[in-house]
């Protein structure tokens, strides 16, 4: 019989959390722990009926980075099946608020990866995504776990392609989590349950434990070999002067773009009113409140790219806060500069 604090090795609150991409790639991503990685995706990938993932080779891929600073924002994981499936995985601790298109982006980037001179296209492997989002994607679906393929719109005909070349997973921890305290999930019947548990049981954010989750797991673990094992494998990882080094300093990152963010967000909407409501008054009162708001959105989207660049936020996060795309963004970067000197 497994003791009381059989999983207890630490303090709960030394283990690392998991949905901070660097602790997930260094215990999902690793080659020594390669058993772990098959289970976990085999408990994601068993509601769309693929065959069993047996063997994984993990691929290291230098295309992912379009943007100068992308080598920092990206942390996922990248295998190939014994069956020469693609998957990419990806968790997102922080909302960037695009993650829909950068999942197709980045999908298009793997799936034409493969391609390579005098290959014919129906060659092509199948290739899922699977991205894993603190925080909620689709507001208008209940499920915590969305699979979405390629469908006739009236029939929801697959579209015919061997193999269902296009998978795309979310799974959205909030919605889980939710659904895992009002007691609608059974860990002990659903093993996507039991290894989200594992990632949800500590908040780095709000610096706080799940307790409760732990006696969940707990229990779990009695059970499930694997489940011990990664429970095992987590706390080496979470005890390594170096890993928490470098899982400290990735956490940090990922604070202060989310910090950058809001703050630019914030101040946008700030200047946005003033500006507005500022014009509004000097068109004066039949064009009212409402048209100086509208007339004060050129002026607001100025001053967010303004605040933006003096606080370093990158342009692609500064894309994202005003609709614009980077040339624009560039190209009023470089206006306010020859205006500053002047």
């Amino acid at each position: 019989m497994m003791s009381k604090k059989a999983l207890r090795k630490i303090p709960l609150d030394k283990l690392m959390d998991l949905k901070v991409d660097y602790a997930f790639k260094q215990l999902f991503g690793s080659e020594r722990n390669k058993n772990i990685t098959v289970v976990f995706l085999n408990a994601i990938l068993q509601r769309t009926g693929r065959n069993t993932v047996k063997e994984v080779s993990f691929i290291n891929t230098e295309f992912s980075g379009e943007h100068e600073n992308d080598k920092q924002s990206r942390l996922d994981i990248i295998v190939k099946t014994q069956n020469d499936e693609l998957i990419n995985v990806e968790i997102q601790l922080s909302n960037q608020h695009n993650m829909v298109k950068r999942t197709l982006y980045y999908w298009s980037r793997l799936y034409a990866s493969q391609m390579v001179r005098g290959m014919g296209y129906h060659r092509l492997l199948p290739t899922i995504t699977i991205n894993i989002c603190n925080y909620t994607v689709f507001h208008e679906l209940e499920n915590y776990h969305n699979t979405f393929h390629l469908y006739e719109d009236e029939t929801k005909t697959p579209v015919p392609i061997d193999d269902n070349v296009l998978e795309v997973h979310f799974i959205e921890m909030n919605k889980f989590l939710t659904l895992w305290y009002k007691e609608k999930l059974n860990p002990l019947d659903d093993i996507l349950a039991r290894w989200l548990l594992l990632l949800g049981m500590v908040d780095a954010r709000k610096q706080k434990v799940y307790e409760e989750i732990y006696q969940e797991l707990e229990e779990l673990a009695m059970k499930d070999k694997d489940l011990l094992e990664v429970f095992n494998v987590w706390e080496e990882l979470s005890m390594s002067k170096e890993e928490v080094i470098a899982y400290q300093s990735r956490l940090k990152y990922i604070l202060d773009e989310e910090g950058k963010y809001d703050h630019a967000r914030h101040e946008g909407e700030k200047i946005g009113i003033e500006k507005g409501i500022e014009q509004g008054i000097e068109q004066g009162i039949e064009q009212g409140i409402e048209q100086g708001i509208e007339l004060g959105a050129e002026e607001r989207t100025i001053e967010i790219i303004h605040t933006g660049i003096k606080n370093k936020v990158p342009f692609e996060t500064l894309a994202i806060l005003t609709g614009l795309s980077l040339e624009q963004i560039k190209r009023i970067s470089e206006e306010l500069e020859l205006h500053d000197e002047k």
